[in-house]
């Protein structure tokens, strides 16, 4: 049950307790009892909203920032990730395998804040060796959710 519940509140976070005990067949109390287990373990983290704020008036500019570290004693890249995610500016932070070590994910206002962010905040870091910031362009797709998807035209071709 528990995998059910999570499938149906990732892909909509606003479905309700008794939306989902009908689909699953169980009572409302079971599904509460195990939405709660799941917060107080952290396997829920919490809530999301995806807002696609192209269509809104208050423009963001995200950037993918590929980062390259060195480990530290006792703790690897853990401590490193531990500083990047406590800036407000980070969105998320991903070790990574390959050429680089983290993909850092940064939202602001302008590619100006995240320059700005990258140089006096981000590569000032002990343990960061270099950077490489790329800009996000346009969104297609994001957390599953197809944006600007267009519209089916299902109306009928009627030919003469």
């Amino acid at each position: 049950m528990r995998e059910e519940i999570l499938r149906l509140i990732e892909k909509n976070s606003k479905i309700d307790i008794h939306e989902i005990a009908i689909l699953l067949g169980v009572s409302e109390g079971e599904v509460a009892n195990e939405i709660a287990d799941m917060e107080k373990e952290k396997v829920i983290c919490g809530y999301y909203t995806l807002i696609d704020w192209e269509k809104t008036s208050d423009e963001r500019v995200t950037a993918l920032i590929e980062v390259k570290a060195t480990p530290q004693r006792g703790s690897g890249f853990d401590e490193t990730a531990e500083r990047i995610y406590k800036y407000d500016e980070v969105k998320a932070v991903y070790l990574m395998s390959g050429g680089f070590d983290f993909t850092v994910i940064v939202e602001e206002k302008t590619m100006k804040e995240i320059a700005q962010f990258v140089s006096s905040k981000l590569s000032t870091l002990d343990a960061i060796l270099n950077t490489a910031t790329h800009f996000v362009l346009k969104k297609y797709k994001d957390y599953g959710m197809v944006l600007n998807e267009k519209e089916k035209d299902e109306r009928m071709l009627v030919t003469p």
